[in-house]
């Protein structure tokens, strides 16, 4: 930050605080904001050889902006991630326009490159029943690997994301019928709990070397702390070798086998993503992966025509 002029960095701090306190968007969110707004007011003051204040932050021409865009991909940032870059700056920018009324074309009509959107991969049923079992292995303490185990049973079992299952604390255990889940965007919601989940946090628990309170973190890292979503990641990572699964095989597709998987049982298609937590029925839709004809099955009974 320290290459932005004073105006600037209390700019996109009210910006930031702003979007908190009116859009509901996520710690996560507004640091990756943060970032990526910081990054490009940086690069323009390098680029213009003069620090940006708001004055001259209007100023900024389509050829800046192109600049920018290639510095980016010179420095190996991929088409994704550079549209999400410039996403949060049109953001800011828009703000910042209507804050100080000036004309923000040259920002707003600059195209974010062209990129083929992924959508995740389930697991099969074997293969998902096959990792958690897998995962078991890894650890030669027995603590470390139930927990292991009742995170990944988690986010099979329930749905939940990695974020949303480290997130619990001493007090969601033992584990309730319903678990009240706040997910992206601060959204609420309420996940049944099956009974193997339960099972497998109980296990943990009656191995957990680390004395639990209610405010505390449920799962530990080995010294205690909060554990890190990284573990998780790295045990799936080893679990997936061993058992010749592709590198799609992620504690999120453990999630979006849950989705399929329901679905493929003839889950109906609005309680799954009241499940999951989706805002809106299109990405339960595109995250789900089965067939079109059996989408609109589901689809046609859970909405029939009159």
């Amino acid at each position: 930050m320290s290459l932005i002029s004073p105006a600037c960095r209390d700019a996109l701090q009210h910006w930031l605080d702003s979007l908190g306190a009116l859009s509901g968007r996520s710690e996560n969110t507004l640091t990756a904001y943060r970032g990526d707004v910081s990054e490009f007011l940086s690069f323009m003051t390098l680029h213009n050889s003069a620090r940006q204040g708001l004055a001259a932050l209007e100023q900024i021409t389509v050829s800046d902006m192109r600049a920018w865009m290639a510095q980016q991909r010179e420095t190996g940032v991929g088409a994704r991630s550079l549209a999400r870059k410039l996403s949060a700056v049109k953001t800011f920018y828009r703000w910042l326009a209507e804050r100080e009324g000036f004309e923000p074309t040259a920002v707003l009509s600059t195209r974010a490159p062209k990129y083929t959107k992924k959508l995740p991969r389930p697991l099969a049923e074997d293969a998902a029943r096959a990792m958690i079992e897998t995962v078991e292995l890894q650890s030669t303490s027995d603590w470390v690997a139930a927990r292991d185990v009742a995170v990944v049973t988690l986010l099979y079992g329930c749905g939940l994301r990695i974020s949303e299952a480290l997130s619990l604390k001493g007090a969601d255990a033992p584990l309730p019928s319903t678990l009240r889940i706040l997910g992206k965007g601060g959204k609420e919601r309420i996940v049944p709990v099956i009974q193997a989940a339960k099972d497998s946090v109980e296990h943990y628990l009656q191995l957990c070397p680390h004395s639990q309170s209610p405010n505390a973190p449920l799962f530990r890292g080995v010294r205690g702390g909060q554990l890190n979503p990284r573990a998780i990641q790295g045990v799936m990572a080893k679990a997936r070798m061993q058992l010749g699964l592709p590198s799609t095989a992620t504690p999120h597709a453990m999630r979006h086998s849950f989705a399929t998987h329901l679905l493929s049982a003839g889950g109906d298609l609005r309680a799954i993503q009241e499940l999951l937590g989706h805002a809106s029925l299109s990405t339960t839709q595109t995250y789900t992966a089965v067939d079109t004809a059996r989408l609109m099955e589901v689809y046609n009974r859970a909405h029939p025509k009159a």
